[in-house]
């Protein structure tokens, strides 16, 4: 990994990538695409060395207060962090100055500020995204390999619960001929429904492959699973989206399973509900888009 001092860290959004590049080792991963513009390798992770710094100073000047989101592009909680803190520094800032947060992650990492993500989520919201892609615990760790198992991920959602900490899973992305059956599906909801999840996210069962996301996925499956890349290139070529054969099927029971039980399932009712700061001390509510 190498360190940078960073000019800026939150967007025109509130979002913040305090890591660029990852070491999850995600077979997927469309962090990796070329439009991202990365200008060093992708496991060779870029740390924000000053990103608290810059963070306080931007919210201790913001007149509005709003949520601040982080891990969309790349995952706060990779093993660096572990020594770093950067991402606990600035989850601390963020608490002192009244802020919101929207985390996503896959790691159980984040359990080690759950006590700072319960005094965010009293004083204002503390949300937690959990990304969620393969039940069986064997095949997570070949798709998956350097990141906590499902099951582990599962664990961390019930710890949240207990602290009355907000959650949102993405399901996402089920890989066509891989995990795009409705036994994973089943299962992964299972977790959610359990865990009292507030939403699930699911854009389709499928994956989106980008010029450099996609050489890296078709080299994996060469690697892991001999002659599905032939199958995946007849069939999808160099498309965007990769749907599922299985993709109606599932996403009825998608639909159907969230709707019997209440739970938020489509993107503009879960991303309203994350884009909305709420004040608990002021009563009050914020819209601020990340």
């Amino acid at each position: 990994m190498h360190f940078v001092k960073a000019k800026g860290i939150l967007s025109a959004k509130n979002g913040m990538n305090i890591y660029r590049g990852c070491t999850h080792g995600c077979i997927y991963c469309d962090s990796r695409s070329d439009c991202y513009n990365m200008t060093h390798d992708f496991e060779d992770v870029e740390a924000k060395i000053n990103a608290p710094e810059l963070l306080e100073s931007i919210l201790k000047r913001k007149k509005v207060k709003c949520m601040v989101g982080t891990g969309a592009m790349c995952d706060p909680y990779m093993s660096c962090e572990k020594e770093l803190e950067l991402m606990k520094k600035c989850l601390e800032i963020i608490e002192r100055e009244g802020f919101g947060a929207c985390i996503q992650t896959k790691s159980d990492l984040i359990l080690r500020d759950i006590d700072i993500l319960e005094k965010i989520n009293k004083r204002s919201k503390c949300v937690v995204q959990m990304t969620l892609t393969t039940y069986d615990d064997e095949l997570c760790a070949v798709l998956e390999p350097n990141v906590c198992t499902t099951k582990t991920r599962y664990g961390v959602l019930k710890e949240l619960q207990k602290r009355e900490i907000p959650t949102i899973v993405w399901i996402s992305p089920l890989l066509p001929f891989i995990n795009d059956t409705e036994e994973n599906l089943r299962g992964l909801l299972e977790y959610c429904f359990d865990a009292g999840v507030k939403g699930i996210m699911c854009f389709g069962i499928g994956v989106t492959l980008r010029n450099g996301s996609r050489e890296h996925f078709y080299s994996q499956l060469d690697s892991l699973f001999p002659g599905l890349k032939k199958r995946y290139a007849r069939k999808y070529g160099y498309s965007y989206e990769c749907l599922s054969d299985n993709n109606g099927k599932l996403m009825r029971i998608f639909h159907e399973e969230c709707e019997k039980r209440g739970i938020m399932h489509t993107p503009d009712e879960i991303f309203s509900y994350l884009d909305k700061y709420e004040s608990k001390e002021e009563g009050i509510q914020q819209i601020s888009m990340f």
